[in-house]
């Protein structure tokens, strides 16, 4: 990802978990500017990137054990976070793209054994990508970071 494509993947970002009805304070949701700050997370993980030409198509984030944006995953873990396709886009296997550019990406990391990612559980297009590339629930990683908000976890055994 080149620094040029923060401030393009950060406002994508935002804009497919707004459609999505995925930010229950809409643009005044606490998650939002977390969402859009791509330069905090590339400063702290891994972030790739989907483009078409000079159009920034998707994005995700992908943290290793030690990355503050880790928070389900552990020793031996790769945590996906913050997958987001430009709506505009769907349909073309950016998201499909996207999440197994992650597992490569872990599978290439020493060490890695497992790859985790918690999903909101209205996500249903995101969870039939996860369950294609193999990822089962984790229930006992299930958590809920704010009343109303319950996310569902995932792991896929590398």
């Amino acid at each position: 990802m080149l620094p040029g494509e923060y401030e393009a993947l950060g406002a994508l970002t935002v804009k497919a978990y707004l459609d999505g009805g995925f930010l229950i304070g809409g643009l005044d949701d606490q998650y939002a500017p977390r969402l859009r700050d791509v330069a905090h997370r590339a400063g702290s993980a891994t972030v790739l990137v989907a483009v078409d030409g000079e159009r920034v198509l998707g994005g995700v984030t992908i943290a290793f054990p030690g990355s503050p944006l880790m928070e389900l995953g552990g020793d031996g873990d790769a945590e996906v976070r913050m997958l987001a396709v430009d709506p505009g886009a769907g349909g073309r296997g950016v998201g499909s793209a996207l999440a197994a550019a992650c597992v490569e990406r872990a599978r290439a990391e020493a060490g890695t054994k497992r790859v985790v990612l918690c999903s909101q559980q209205t996500m249903v297009g995101a969870h039939r990508i996860y369950r294609r590339l193999g990822f089962e629930r984790a229930p006992e990683l299930d958590w809920s970071p704010l009343p109303g908000v319950d996310l569902w976890a995932f792991f896929l055994t590398l």
